[in-house]
């Protein structure tokens, strides 16, 4: 039996073409960690969003530049690491989407998309680094659902009359 291993780290010049790469990873990644279809494209997609913004916003399309990335497997979670070369953003700072002054702009939705596919998202500047984001989807077992019986175990079958 083959041991799959816990952690995927790599280096990516760059380029917008990489984002398939990372792509790829993630979906590979993903598979191994035991998410399903639907789990598995919105982790994709929250990374091609990540490397996107790490490679146009952060390293402002800087082919000199490089990406790193972190894929991590928990027991019970992916953790996603996304590191740039930039000198970082505030994501409080980012127009919410929805608003309707922002609806028909044609950037700004790629954060509130990691957002909303992910169960965790948080951006630091590391010092001399660049700018990391952190992606974590927890792994929901959906086919344990607990059902029939539960809490009714222990009820009472004695009669007080």
């Amino acid at each position: 039996m083959a041991v799959k291993p816990s952690v995927v780290e790599v280096t990516l010049e760059s380029t917008l073409t990489n984002v398939e790469v990372a792509e790829e990873i993630a979906r590979r990644v993903s598979a191994t960690a035991g998410f399903d279809e639907e789990d598995q494209h919105k982790i994709e997609m929250a990374v091609h969003e990540s490397m996107i913004n790490a490679v146009w916003h952060g390293n402002k399309n800087d082919a000199s530049k490089s990406v790193w990335l972190r894929f991590q497997i928990y027991g019970d979670k992916l953790e996603i690491r996304v590191r740039d070369q930039g000198s970082g953003f505030d994501p409080k700072s980012i127009p919410d989407p929805l608003e309707e002054a922002n609806l028909l702009n044609v950037s700004g939705r790629g954060i509130f998309l990691i957002r909303t596919f992910m169960d965790d998202f948080r951006v630091e500047y590391v010092a001399g680094l660049g700018t990391e984001v952190t992606l974590v989807k927890n792994l929901n077992y959906r086919g344990e659902t607990k059902q029939g019986g539960t809490g009714r175990e222990h009820e009472s079958h004695s009669s007080t009359n």
